[in-house]
């Protein structure tokens, strides 16, 4: 299938929170997302729009699992939030044990993904961060798996702020 792409651009914090949340209402169990971007272009921001559209409770307060490699948080699935920016190897990955959440029920997240996407399912969902300047960012939604292309069709449906190609 030929991957498909939406973009959209976020203006603040709050920006990128609503698009995480508006994907997290869409997404099912057994749905991967691997954020791509540099330190401080939105990631964690993002994340804890995901976890809010997932139903988790508004005060749990969302970070990033950069020391305990992953944080789980309950809601109308399960989050899996993955951080492997610490992980010097794919053997580290996968002595730890963290490609077995890409199975389990609930959605997982994982923050810097291109560090090994060859460890990453085929049906995720990339999404990419680029830091335009202070407050505004790029973020790239895309894959070409079936389950990608539908989560992508469900996001367009209720999200019009966004250039497709």
């Amino acid at each position: 299938m030929k991957e498909r792409c939406v973009t959209y651009d976020t203006a603040s914090d709050q920006e990128t929170i609503h698009l995480g949340q508006e994907l997290g209402k869409v997404l099912k169990e057994g749905d991967v997302i691997a954020l791509v971007g540099e330190l401080g272009s939105g990631k964690t921001w993002f994340t804890k729009g995901l976890a809010l559209g997932l139903g988790i409770s508004p005060d749990t307060i969302i970070t990033s699992p950069s020391f305990s490699l992953i944080n789980e948080y309950e809601g109308r699935h399960t989050l899996f939030h993955l951080d492997v920016y610490r992980l010097e190897s794919l053997s580290d990955f996968l002595s730890a044990g963290l490609e077995e959440y890409f199975y389990q029920d609930g959605v997982v997240v994982m923050e810097w993904a291109d560090r090994w996407p060859e460890i990453l399912p085929e049906w995720k969902l990339k999404v990419g961060f680029v830091i335009i300047d202070n407050s505004l960012r790029k973020i790239t939604l895309s894959g070409n798996h079936y389950r990608a292309v539908e989560i992508l069709q469900d996001l367009t449906r209720v999200n019009r702020n966004q250039i497709e190609y």
